[in-house]
Formats: structure tokens, sequence, C-alpha cells
């Protein structure tokens, strides 16, 4: 039995986006219905994401409905007004969609970055955790891409840094799409660099001065949690190009946008290709996903964005999983934005 919830008295009415070319506006009925026996969300892969119990759910008529639309994306929110989840269906046209990783570094992997040694810290921080970080690309995020990739607008990667001479060979970028032979000449290139840099920076200090009166502030000022400067990483790591990490099946379709370049950029390349709604996914949750350039606080104020939240990893330290850092980074995120899941995110077939 459902229970109807009214969040205010009378009609609550709501401007959303447009659905279509002649409509810019509608009335959004905020009708919300108890949901008996909730099932816990992102339950699916339980060693990445510790999954999300509240006690109380609500179901909601549709945000988006757009018209010929062939992806269902079903998401929810969190409203302490409301004192629960929300879940509403949503329905867009594939081909307005864009699906996009942020920070997928290849480190730690075959042939990208690798972690300084003795202490230095890069993405995630320890081999360990990137090599987990890798793992959850490999079994989540790469075989989500692949089922969308042929639909959706575009398949895209951020990565740190400027559209540099060498990555501009080997992946498509907002100015240019390069040809088998420049792919495999940037590759190589691209391996060399990244072959011949050392890795090497400094160990661990034997000793620190402190002062006696406050030896808390000396000792932390001289030895910080993370330090990920050239003291420990080495002279010129950062400006090191970065590849895309190798458990992601990159096509030559694929765009990488890069840093440097600025939100405006990216917003300007999706809005000129009839981009309307985005599915993100990427590193780390608490950190690069939300506040880099196509991260979901520069995102959300252009387009419809989706937060696919089993397709993203927190940064986790102090622990060996990252299943509650990402739940807690997703939680506060859904006050907010809308949030979704891989089995949330289905196409028509045809």
């Amino acid at each position: 039995m459902r229970i109807a919830l009214s969040l205010f008295i009378g009609l609550v009415s709501a401007t959303v986006s447009a659905q279509d070319s002649t409509s810019t506006q509608r009335v959004y009925e905020n009708r919300l219905q108890r949901i008996e026996k909730p099932q816990p969300l992102l339950a699916d892969y339980p060693e990445f994401f510790e999954p999300i119990i509240e006690q109380a759910h609500f179901e909601a008529p549709a945000i988006i409905t757009d018209k010929d639309a062939d992806l269902h994306v079903r998401a929810w929110r969190f409203s302490y007004n409301a004192r629960g989840i929300i879940e509403m269906p949503n329905h867009l046209r594939s081909r307005e969609t864009a699906v996009i990783m942020v920070h997928p570094w290849a480190i730690d992997d075959s042939w990208g970055w690798k972690s300084p040694e003795p202490n230095g810290v890069a993405d995630f921080c320890t081999p360990e955790k990137n090599a987990l970080a890798a793992r959850h690309t490999k079994q989540v995020i790469d075989p989500f891409l692949k089922r969308l990739r042929d639909k959706a607008a575009f398949v895209m990667y951020s990565l740190p840094g400027n559209a540099d001479p060498i990555r501009t060979r080997v992946y498509r970028s907002f100015e240019k799409t390069p040809t088998p032979e420049e792919r495999l000449s940037g590759e190589s290139d691209l391996r060399k660099v990244l072959a011949a840099y050392p890795y090497q920076g400094q160990s661990l200090p034997d000793k620190l001065t402190l002062d006696n009166r406050q030896p808390v502030a000396d000792y932390f000022r001289q030895f910080p949690g993370l330090d990920a400067g050239a003291r420990f990483n080495g002279d010129g790591f950062w400006k090191l190009p970065i590849p895309v990490s190798t458990s992601v099946t990159v096509h030559p379709t694929d765009v990488v946008i890069y840093d440097s370049e600025g939100y405006a950029r990216l917003r300007d390349f999706l809005k000129q290709n009839g981009v309307r709604h985005v599915l993100l996914t990427g590193y780390a949750t608490d950190m690069c996903y939300c506040k880099t350039t196509a991260g979901y606080e520069n995102l959300s104020k252009d387009f419809n964005v989706f937060l696919v939240a089993d397709s993203s990893l927190a940064t986790f330290p102090s622990n060996t999983s990252p299943r509650f850092a990402v739940n807690a980074s997703i939680s506060f995120a859904a006050l907010s934005h809308l949030i979704t899941q891989v089995s949330w995110v289905k196409l028509d077939e045809r």
C-alpha cells in the first residue's frame, strides 16, 4: 500500500529544464508516494560501495521526459524536509547524453605513471589503493562505457594538464581527431617519455626539530599526512603527460577533456553538439569528481547531471576499502544532485 505525501499545502509547481525544442517550462506535480519496504541503494558492488539504507523512500513523477526517449535513468535524491529519499524515473534521448569519466589516470599499471619511490604519492596515493581503483574501473566502469558508447553522444575522459602535443596525437580532443598513424606515433612517444622518468623522491625524514611548547603543530608541519610535492615525488613529476587508464577500453571516437582548458571550453563543446544530459562517472568522489573542470559542481550549472554513484570511488585514507568513504560523499551530494547507479541506466533494445 502506498500512502500519498504532500510536501506543501496545495499544488506545488516547479520550473524545469526544456523537455524539447518547443517548450521552455512545465508545471511539475511534486507528488510523493511512500515506497513500502524499500531496498538498499547502490548494493550491486559491495566490494567498492557500502549500500545506502534509509528508512523512508518516496516515489516522485519523472523530472525528464524527452520526446522519443530511448535512455531510461532512474535516480534519487535526499531531502531532510521530506524526511527521506525521493526516487523518480527519467527518460532521456541518448544522442543528447554524454558519458563522462573524471580522472581515469593510468598509474601503477602496465605503462602509465608509477608511484614515486620510496614514499611518493599520486591519485589514490599508494600503489595498493591505485590497484584497487584500477580493478573497479575494469569491473564496473569499462563495461558501463561499452554499453553506452554506440548510443550516447560522447564518451569522454577528463585528465589533468594541457592539450599537449603528445596526447593530442593519442586521443581525440575538442580540436582534433588523430589519424591511426598519429595515434601509433603518439603512443610510442608517450611511452618513451613516461619510461624515461626515474619516479624517485626522498625518503621519510629520520629526525624532526619540534618546539617544546607546541610539538604537535611542528610535527605535522614537517611530516604532513599528504605531501605530493617534489620532496617525495621528484622534480618534474607533475609535468608528465598522463594517459587514460589501461583498464579502460578507449575508442578513437572517445574525447579527452584537458583540465587546463577550463570548464567554458567543455561547456561550449557539449552545447554545440546538442548535449543536454550528462552521466558522470570517475574519481575521486570527494575531490576531482566534484571540483575539477568536468566535475559535477561545474556541469550541473548547464546540464542535467546524473551521478553514477557506483561508478565512482572516494579517497580512503586510514582504510583498506573505499566503501564507507564513497557512501558518505554520495550521500552528501544527494542533497542537491540526482544519483543513479549502473543497473538503473537502461537503453531501449532496438
